[in-house]
C-alpha cells in the first residue's frame, strides 16, 4: 500500500491485533478487490533512527514472504497495516516473525471462532 488514504481506511474499517512490538490491523481491499495481500508498514521516529525504523520495516517485508504462503489464504482480498511500536528495534529477524506469526494465529482462531459460533444448529 502506497496512498495515506489506504492507510486511513484500513484504520478505521480493520480489526486490531496488538502485541509489545507491534500493531496489526486487517480490513477488507480496497473497492477494486484482488486476490493479492497488500501490506504496508509504518514505522516512526519513536521507534528509533532512520536506521532502526527501515531494518524493522525489512524485517517485516522478510516474514512477509516468507510466510506469505501459510497467512495468504486466510487474507485474500485484505490489506494489512503493520505498526511497528518503540520496542520492536529490539528485535532480530527470527524475533520478528515470531511476534508476527503469534498475531496472525491470534486472528485465525478469531475469524474460525466467529465463522464457528455462526451456526445456530437445530432449532
Amino acid at each position: 500500500m502506497r496512498v495515506s488514504r489506504d492507510y486511513r481506511r484500513v484504520a478505521s474499517q480493520g480489526e486490531r491485533f496488538a502485541c509489545r512490538e507491534f500493531v496489526v490491523l486487517v480490513a477488507p481491499a480496497a473497492p477494486e478487490p484482488t486476490e493479492r495481500v497488500r501490506l504496508g508498514i509504518t514505522a516512526s521516529r519513536k521507534v528509533g533512527n532512520a536506521v532502526v525504523r527501515n531494518r524493522v520495516k525489512r524485517g517485516v517485508r522478510a516474514w512477509f514472504r516468507t510466510s506469505r504462503n501459510r497467512i495468504e489464504p486466510g487474507l485474500r482480498g485484505l490489506d494489512v497495516v503493520v505498526i511497528a511500536r518503540r520496542a520492536a528495534a529490539e528485535l532480530d529477524g527470527n524475533q520478528v516473525a515470531e511476534r508476527l506469526g503469534r498475531l496472525f494465529d491470534k486472528r485465525s482462531r478469531r475469524v474460525s471462532a466467529e465463522q464457528g459460533s455462526s451456526f445456530d444448529g437445530p432449532g
